[in-house]
Order: C-alpha cells, then sequence, then structure tokens
C-alpha cells in the first residue's frame, strides 16, 4: 500500500471513505484503487450500502435548504476559498491524479489548474443571476421572471479527467445555489474525496456536497429512482447515458449527457501542415488518447498525403511514454488492460480489413496497460476504428479529395461531441464550420475542447444530439410569477 505520508505534502487530501452531511464514514467493506503504470494498491475506497445512498440523498436535500438560503455573495466567498485551496494544493492533487489515472504529471497539473479556474469563475458569476420583467397584457399584472436553483443535483463522472470533471459541475451547481452528490469513478475516487476534503475546508455547509463510492449501478439507480434529487449530470460512455435517461423518466429529472466522442480531425490541402501536426498531436495523444474530444478519425487531402506522413512520423517518434511520475513521460498508461485490448482489437480488424501499420505497433517491457502509439493508413468508412471510440494512442488516417466528401464523412457518425479542421481560405473556413454537426469545432487549433473552454462548451449538440451546456442556466430554473395588483 501506497505511503501517503511520504508521498505528499498533505496527506489529509487521501479522504478514503464517503462523505455524508459533512462526516466521513470509514467502516464498509472496500475496494482496491490500483496505479495503472504497475497496477500496484495505492489506496482501499468503501463500498457505499443502499443506506449510505439513502442518506446521503437525504442529506443533499437538507443541505440545499441551507446553501439555497445563502446570499449569493456569501456562496462567491467559500467557492473563491475552494478555489485557493486547490491552487495550494494543486502540486500534490496533480500527483493523486497520476497515481491513480496514469497521465504525466505534467499534463495532471494543468488538469488541476484548470478544474480550480471553474470554481473561480463561478465564484463571480454566482452574483450574476439576474431575472427579468415581462410586460403583461392585463394593465393591473405584473409578471416577474426569477432564476432559482433546481434542486438537489447528482452528479456521475468518469476516472480520465478524476479531478476536473467533478469541478466543472460542483463548481455550476454550487453558484447556482444546488446542492450536490456524486459518484466519481470506482478507477480513480481519490481526486473527487480531495476535492470534498478541500470543500469542508472552505467552509461548506454539512449536506451541501456528498461523496458516495462503491457499486456504479447500485448507485446510479438510486439516483434515478429518487425523487430528492431533480437532475443528473453525466460524464460517459453513450449506452450508459441512455441507460440513464430511460431510467430517470418516472421522476423526470433534468438531465445533462455527456457521452462518447468519435471526432474528426480534417487537414485540407492549404493547411499549414507543421500547425496541423503538432494540433494533432495535441489532440491525438492527451492522456494517452483517452479523451472524448480528442482526435479519432483524421482525414487527410489526398494532394498532401505523403507529405502530411513525413511531417507527422518524426514527431510521433519524439514522444516518451512511460509512468506518469517521470519528468520527461508524455504518454501514460491506458487505463487498464481491457483499454489496451479493445485498441488492439481495433488495430487488428483494421489490418485484417486492408490498413497499412504506417508507424508503431512494436513489443515494449513498460507493463500490460501500456501502448506505444500507432500509425494506421489506407483506413475505411467500414473498420470498427471508423465507427468506434478509440479511446487509446492509435491514430487512424484516411484520405479524401473534396470537401463535400469528408464533410460526408466527418457527419457520418451518432456522436457530436467535437470536431477540428485546418484550411487557410476563409471561404472554406466557414463553409465546413457550419456544416460540420458538432457542438464543438476546432479551427486551426488541436486544443479547443470542452475541457479548455471556461465553463466547459456545448455537448453533443444540435442536430439530433443530446444537448446540454455548462453554464449557471444548466442548474437554474425559471419561475414565472404573475403578481395581480387589483
Amino acid at each position: 500500500m501506497l505511503n501517503w505520508q511520504q508521498e505528499l505534502s498533505n496527506p489529509e487530501l487521501i479522504k478514503p471513505g464517503l462523505l455524508i452531511n459533512g462526516e466521513w464514514v470509514y467502516d464498509r467493506p472496500q475496494q482496491n484503487v490500483t496505479n495503472p503504470a504497475n497496477n500496484e494498491i495505492i489506496a482501499t475506497i468503501c463500498e457505499a450500502t443502499d443506506t449510505d445512498i439513502d442518506k446521503a440523498i437525504q442529506n443533499s436535500h437538507n443541505g440545499f435548504m441551507v446553501w439555497r438560503n445563502k446570499t449569493a455573495k456569501e456562496r462567491a466567498k467559500i467557492l473563491r476559498k475552494l478555489y485557493e485551496l486547490i491552487i495550494i494544493n494543486a502540486d500534490d492533487l496533480a500527483k493523486i491524479v497520476t497515481l491513480e489515472a496514469g497521465k504525466p504529471l505534467a499534463e495532471a497539473k494543468n488538469e488541476i489548474l484548470y478544474g480550480a479556474s471553474y470554481f473561480e469563475f463561478f465564484s463571480e458569476e454566482a452574483k450574476r443571476i439576474y431575472g427579468d420583467t415581462i410586460d403583461a397584457n392585463i394593465a393591473s399584472q405584473r409578471i416577474i421572471v426569477r432564476k432559482e436553483p433546481v434542486g438537489v443535483c447528482a452528479s456521475i463522472t468518469p476516472w480520465n479527467f478524476p479531478s476536473a470533471m467533478l469541478a466543472r459541475k460542483l463548481a455550476a451547481a454550487l453558484a447556482a445555489g444546488c446542492s450536490m452528490i456524486a459518484r466519481p469513478s470506482g478507477q480513480t475516487p481519490l481526486s473527487a474525496l480531495a476535492l470534498g476534503h478541500l470543500a469542508i475546508e472552505a467552509g461548506l455547509p454539512p449536506g451541501v456536497f456528498n461523496l458516495v463510492t462503491g457499486n456504479s449501478s447500485q448507485i446510479s439507480k438510486k439516483f434515478c429512482d429518487s425523487d430528492i434529487i431533480r437532475k443528473i449530470s453525466f460524464t460517459g460512455s453513450t449506452s450508459v447515458g441512455k441507460e440513464l435517461y430511460q431510467n430517470s423518466a418516472n421522476t423526470l429529472k433534468r438531465m445533462s449527457l455527456e457521452l462518447g466522442g468519435n471526432a474528426p480531425f480534417i487537414v485540407f490541402d492549404d493547411a499549414d501542415l507543421e500547425k496541423a501536426v503538432e494540433g494533432l498531436i495535441k489532440s491525438k495523444f492527451r492522456n494517452a488518447g483517452q479523451t472524448c474530444v480528442c482526435a479519432n478519425r483524421v482525414f487527410v487531402s489526398n494532394k498532401i498525403f505523403d507529405k502530411f506522413i513525413d511531417t507527422l512520423i518524426p514527431q510521433i517518434k519524439k514522444l516518451k511514454i512511460g509512468n506518469g511520475l517521470k519528468p520527461d513521460t508524455n504518454i501514460g498508461p491506458l487505463i487498464n488492460k481491457s483499454a489496451v485490448s479493445h485498441s488492439k482489437s481495433l488495430i487488428e480488424d483494421a489490418v485484417a480489413s486492408g490498413a497499412q501499420v504506417i508507424y508503431g505497433n512494436e513489443t515494449h517491457n513498460l507493463g500490460e496497460n501500456f501502448l506505444p502509439p500507432v500509425v494506421l493508413g489506407d483506413c475505411t468508412k467500414h473498420m470498427r476504428i471508423f465507427n468506434e471510440e478509440i479511446f487509446g494512442p492509435v491514430l487512424a488516417l484516411y484520405s479524401f479529395d473534396s470537401d463535400e466528401e469528408v464533410i460526408q464523412l466527418a457527419n457520418d457518425t451518432p456522436f457530436g461531441l467535437a470536431s477540428y479542421f485546418y484550411s487557410q481560405n476563409i471561404r472554406r473556413i466557414f463553409n465546413v464550420s457550419e456544416k460540420l454537426y458538432y457542438g464543438i469545432v476546432g479551427i486551426n487549433s488541436g486544443t479547443i475542447s470542452g475541457e479548455n473552454a471556461p465553463f466547459g462548451g456545448v455537448k453533443h449538440s444540435g442536430f439530433g444530439r443530446e444537448g446540454s451546456f455548462y453554464g449557471l442556466d444548466d442548474y437554474l430554473a425559471t419561475k414565472y410569477i404573475c403578481l395581480d395588483l387589483e
């Protein structure tokens, strides 16, 4: 077991219990948390019982009744304090992310800092919840529009951004006056629990933020069935998102679903190849390719395809794969052995269907959770790798001849999270950006994404895609008050 006293300047950040009504509960069955770089156990966490979950939900309601009556200024002050505490403990929090998720330490530090920025941003926005007035049809009446907190909110977050994903949801909810009960991933719960510790230290009243860990299906079912919980914010797979949506129908919850991605990355013949390659490296290999907005399908114009490869491969060769705690590491391990097997199965299917291995697919001795970068050429839309999320450091290349062809290929997916393209033709820029059916369109930038947007960006928006906007309005209900002055 890892000795946190030696690893962290502030070992108090490790709280492997359940946070219920401002108190930590530890005497429960345990499950292991392992470091994906070496599969060593770094902590054991508690598994919540049905009673624990029910108690946490009820206390979230009690906390909400207190929190909603705080002034906006009071809420803002606590959010600002939480931001400051995260900044003070940023190095320790980054190390926790690296140890439980595997990502390089510099990348983990960046996650902590932009996660903290949500609390900074919403500490200021908390004081800007404005209503409105509407002219009535009757002279003696006045119609007032008031924004009020939705109520108790539940958060379900994945393992790939264990700190920032929760920060994004929690900061906006608290600013709006909501309370939150959170279920972090069982693979990476320590970052969320550390955030819970800092929230208490910042002065958040008991019950306003509760954390339960354990069986994900058990906890999710309780969230969906509860009449107390008025909103669920979920980041994860499309299949689980659909299940949550269906299971919450009986209680008519508000839902925010940030689901899977299959982002196209288009390089037109007039693109700046150096910038395009730089952007692709950042987008594709961030967190070893384990992000929902990373480049999945890379479309390159036939006119520059060979030149693009010649520019790309030398840059990939510079990437260092290894333990995220080592300062020179660019790509850490995948989250577990199953993730490696999934990526390898996509490679095998593509090769069997005619794809060529341009780079990589070599053996290594780093450990079973590591997968060096692989570049595949001659990929087609009939392969699994075109139609499934890769979630690994595998880069699939497709060639195209015309704008119309690549726009059709880019949109040929049920996912609508993010997209990217490179062009220096202003007419093409407007034409393509308007025709890509995605909530986030990065133009001449491989780093525009929901994670880097000030308050989360648009998720699965428009054109039949699920919609969600991570701003204050996501956690506010609109109330219309009609006053009859006669």
